[in-house]
């Protein structure tokens, strides 16, 4: 079963913004950012990266788009045993600390756009999973937060 994704292109879109924003920024000098600040958001942002790769491995089902296979399963171990959508929190943090590894303060405008829009996207897929996903409200109930422990 595939779903339309819910602001797929509006991320995209903010993405490309997003990274090619600090080329124009470098181009004028219009952020003028510490080199330990873009050094330390290139590890955080690299991390966010290497995140995602530990939630690919966890699970196989793992995708941008919002869709159920014929014998998914739930899964709870690995970054899912944290948060329900650790795919997102990898994306969110690399969204958030992009900009500052690129050396822009600009950059971050269009990049924190894509955590509401994100958010929007979870709920939207949460109904779908508890619709069609055998099991999820089981693991909804061990597993309470969406994105951030204690937070959401």
């Amino acid at each position: 079963m595939y779903y339309d994704c819910v602001g797929s292109h509006v991320i995209l879109k903010l993405y490309y913004i997003g990274f090619i924003l600090p080329g124009f920024d470098f181009r004028f000098h219009w952020s003028d950012m510490a080199l330990w600040i873009v050094i330390l958001s290139n590890i955080i942002a690299f991390s966010g990266y290497i995140f995602i790769i530990f939630v690919f491995k966890a699970n196989s089902y793992a995708s941008t788009v919002i869709q159920i296979e014929n014998e998914q399963r739930v899964i709870t171990t690995g970054p899912y045993a944290i948060v329900r959508h650790p795919m997102y929190l990898g994306m969110v943090i690399i969204s958030v600390f992009a900009p500052f590894a690129l050396g822009s303060f600009w950059a971050i405008i269009p990049m924190l756009l894509i955590i509401p829009i994100t958010v929007i996207r979870i709920k939207t897929e949460e109904e779908v999973l508890l619709n069609s996903l055998k099991d999820y409200k089981e693991y909804c109930s061990k597993t309470q937060y969406l994105l951030i422990s204690f937070i959401l």
